[in-house]
Protein backbone atom coordinates (compact mmCIF):
# COMPACT_ATOMS: atom_id res chain seq x y z
CA UNK A 1 0.00 0.00 0.00
CA UNK A 2 1.55 3.72 -1.07
CA UNK A 3 2.04 5.88 2.13
CA UNK A 4 0.59 9.06 1.97
CA UNK A 5 1.61 12.22 1.97
CA UNK A 6 0.79 13.85 5.65
CA UNK A 7 -1.62 16.83 4.88
CA UNK A 8 -1.48 20.04 6.29
CA UNK A 9 -4.41 23.14 6.68
CA UNK A 10 -5.36 24.58 3.06
CA UNK A 11 -7.57 27.37 4.02
CA UNK A 12 -10.35 27.50 6.73
CA UNK A 13 -13.83 28.20 5.55
CA UNK A 14 -16.83 29.61 7.87
CA UNK A 15 -19.87 30.82 7.04
CA UNK A 16 -20.95 33.95 8.49
CA UNK A 17 -24.09 36.62 9.33
CA UNK A 18 -22.62 39.68 8.25
CA UNK A 19 -19.70 39.76 5.53
CA UNK A 20 -18.37 42.84 5.92
CA UNK A 21 -17.76 42.79 9.83
CA UNK A 22 -16.62 39.65 9.85
CA UNK A 23 -14.15 40.18 7.08
CA UNK A 24 -12.88 43.57 8.72
CA UNK A 25 -12.63 41.50 11.99
CA UNK A 26 -10.60 38.29 10.75
CA UNK A 27 -8.40 41.09 8.94
CA UNK A 28 -7.77 42.83 11.78
CA UNK A 29 -6.92 39.80 14.27
CA UNK A 30 -5.27 37.21 11.61
CA UNK A 31 -3.52 40.05 9.70
CA UNK A 32 -5.22 38.45 6.17
CA UNK A 33 -6.23 40.71 3.60
CA UNK A 34 -9.19 40.47 0.97
CA UNK A 35 -7.82 38.28 -2.25
CA UNK A 36 -10.86 37.36 -4.54
CA UNK A 37 -14.27 36.47 -4.21
CA UNK A 38 -15.87 32.97 -4.54
CA UNK A 39 -19.39 32.93 -6.19
CA UNK A 40 -21.35 30.28 -5.19
CA UNK A 41 -24.84 29.10 -5.53
CA UNK A 42 -26.67 31.24 -3.27
CA UNK A 43 -24.03 33.30 -1.99
CA UNK A 44 -20.24 34.50 -2.21
CA UNK A 45 -17.03 33.44 -0.64
CA UNK A 46 -14.70 35.97 0.48
CA UNK A 47 -10.71 34.69 0.40
CA UNK A 48 -9.08 36.56 3.08
CA UNK A 49 -5.18 35.31 2.85
CA UNK A 50 -1.77 36.78 4.55
CA UNK A 51 0.85 37.74 1.67
CA UNK A 52 2.35 34.68 1.66
CA UNK A 53 -1.15 32.50 0.95
CA UNK A 54 -0.12 29.96 3.97
CA UNK A 55 -3.13 31.37 6.23
CA UNK A 56 -6.30 31.45 4.61
CA UNK A 57 -9.64 32.22 5.96
CA UNK A 58 -12.55 31.93 3.17
CA UNK A 59 -15.94 33.97 5.03
CA UNK A 60 -18.92 32.59 3.26
CA UNK A 61 -22.77 34.08 3.06
CA UNK A 62 -25.16 32.11 2.14
CA UNK A 63 -28.52 33.75 1.30
CA UNK A 64 -30.71 31.34 3.31
CA UNK A 65 -28.50 31.70 6.22
CA UNK A 66 -30.66 32.07 9.18
CA UNK A 67 -28.36 34.46 11.31
CA UNK A 68 -28.69 32.51 14.27
CA UNK A 69 -24.97 32.62 16.43
CA UNK A 70 -22.69 29.13 15.81
CA UNK A 71 -23.26 26.80 18.29
CA UNK A 72 -20.37 23.30 18.30
CA UNK A 73 -22.69 21.37 20.49
CA UNK A 74 -24.44 20.56 17.09
CA UNK A 75 -23.39 18.54 14.31
CA UNK A 76 -20.42 20.05 12.50
CA UNK A 77 -17.30 22.51 12.96
CA UNK A 78 -16.43 22.37 16.95
CA UNK A 79 -13.54 24.89 16.44
CA UNK A 80 -10.67 25.76 14.80
CA UNK A 81 -7.41 26.21 16.39
CA UNK A 82 -4.04 27.85 15.45
CA UNK A 83 -0.35 27.20 16.43
CA UNK A 84 1.74 29.80 17.67
CA UNK A 85 5.66 29.35 18.96
CA UNK A 86 5.04 30.16 22.76
CA UNK A 87 2.99 30.66 25.71
CA UNK A 88 4.41 34.32 25.62
CA UNK A 89 2.66 34.82 21.99
CA UNK A 90 -0.21 33.67 23.37
CA UNK A 91 -0.33 36.36 26.24
CA UNK A 92 0.38 38.94 23.15
CA UNK A 93 -2.39 37.76 21.36
CA UNK A 94 -4.52 38.28 24.54
CA UNK A 95 -4.10 41.91 23.96
CA UNK A 96 -3.99 42.15 20.41
CA UNK A 97 -7.75 40.49 20.74
CA UNK A 98 -8.76 43.11 23.68
CA UNK A 99 -7.36 46.03 20.97
CA UNK A 100 -9.99 44.08 18.29
CA UNK A 101 -13.09 44.15 20.49
CA UNK A 102 -12.58 40.23 21.92
CA UNK A 103 -12.80 41.04 25.61
CA UNK A 104 -11.72 39.07 28.29
CA UNK A 105 -13.88 36.92 30.27
CA UNK A 106 -14.04 33.81 32.66
CA UNK A 107 -15.32 31.54 30.01
CA UNK A 108 -15.20 32.38 26.20
CA UNK A 109 -18.91 31.30 25.81
CA UNK A 110 -20.53 34.64 23.42
CA UNK A 111 -19.48 36.40 20.58
CA UNK A 112 -16.23 38.64 21.18
CA UNK A 113 -15.12 37.08 24.45
CA UNK A 114 -11.96 35.28 25.11
CA UNK A 115 -11.01 32.84 28.09
CA UNK A 116 -8.14 32.71 30.05
CA UNK A 117 -5.08 31.17 29.27
CA UNK A 118 -5.37 27.39 29.65
CA UNK A 119 -2.60 25.62 31.13
CA UNK A 120 -2.51 21.76 30.47
CA UNK A 121 0.01 19.10 30.40
CA UNK A 122 0.03 18.79 26.53
CA UNK A 123 -0.13 22.57 25.93
CA UNK A 124 -1.19 26.23 26.62
CA UNK A 125 -4.43 27.11 24.92
CA UNK A 126 -6.28 30.69 24.69
CA UNK A 127 -10.15 30.27 23.36
CA UNK A 128 -11.72 33.35 21.81
CA UNK A 129 -15.03 33.63 20.04
CA UNK A 130 -15.60 35.66 16.71
CA UNK A 131 -18.60 37.83 16.09
CA UNK A 132 -20.52 35.04 15.07
CA UNK A 133 -19.63 32.97 18.19
CA UNK A 134 -17.66 30.46 16.68
CA UNK A 135 -14.77 29.26 18.70
CA UNK A 136 -11.49 29.95 17.78
CA UNK A 137 -8.39 28.34 19.88
CA UNK A 138 -5.21 29.42 19.79
CA UNK A 139 -2.22 26.83 20.94
CA UNK A 140 1.31 27.29 22.47
CA UNK A 141 3.22 23.31 23.32
CA UNK A 142 4.68 22.98 26.63
CA UNK A 143 8.06 25.24 27.32
CA UNK A 144 10.99 22.35 27.35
Amino acid sequence: MPTVASPRLHHLALTVTDLDASMRWYEDVFGVTFQMDGPHPGGVGKVLADDTWELMIVLHHHDTNDANDFAETTTGLDHAGFAVPSRADLEAWQTHLEANGVTRSDTADKPLTQSPIADEAYGSVLVFRDPDNIQLELFAPPAT
